[in-house]
């Protein structure tokens, strides 16, 4: 099928053509989300969200070039951000939420400061939503992954994905103000 008609059939709501596309490109997209991010898991809910929004927003969708290369660039970005946001979280937990191994021996001045900024992360985590904590929770205190917490939970991955940003985001403010009063 040529892509003008395909992308025709889609945007008058055509299903068995929006079917022979997802058929068509579902696996060989989640083998090229899996090679950037590493994660099987992750792929397949990056090419299930790409699809989804595609549906969803297949009215207003403007294709310029192939369906392939829109496809592929799409997946690409998606993957590429999902990555970013992995090194992100992950320098914030190294930064914030790693117990310093010096702590013991810091001296009387520091363990204070350590202890207060405990109280205050145990403070602003208690505050959560309590789907937000738990998602939280579960990564931080349990380490699971994302997508075994959004199975466990019934969520997709960018649900505990934003869950877990947004709990940052409210962690990271309570500790900028309080390292400004301080």
């Amino acid at each position: 099928m040529n892509d003008v008609f395909v992308l025709t059939q889609i945007k008058e709501g055509n299903i068995k053509a929006f079917e022979t596309l997802f058929r068509q490109y579902y696996t060989p997209l989640c083998l090229y989300a899996a090679s950037i991010t590493g994660e099987t898991d992750v792929a397949e809910e990056i090419v299930e969200e790409l699809f989804y929004v595609l549906w969803k927003d297949r009215e207003k969708l403007e294709i310029f070039h192939s369906i392939k290369s829109y496809l592929y660039r799409s997946v690409r970005n998606r993957s590429i951000q999902y990555c970013e946001h992995q090194d992100v979280r992950k320098r914030y937990q190294d930064a914030v939420l790693s117990i310093p191994e010096n702590v013991a021996s810091a001296d009387p001045q520091e363990q204070i400061e350590y202890k207060e900024l405990q109280q205050l992360i145990d403070k602003t985590l208690k505050k959560l939503p309590e789907r937000r904590f738990q998602i939280f929770r579960l990564h931080h205190t349990e380490g699971k992954k994302y997508s075994e917490i959004a199975s466990l939970l019934s969520l997709s991955v960018k649900t505990v994905e934003k869950e877990m940003t947004r709990a940052l985001q409210t962690l990271r403010k309570e500790i900028e103000n309080y390292i400004q009063t301080s």
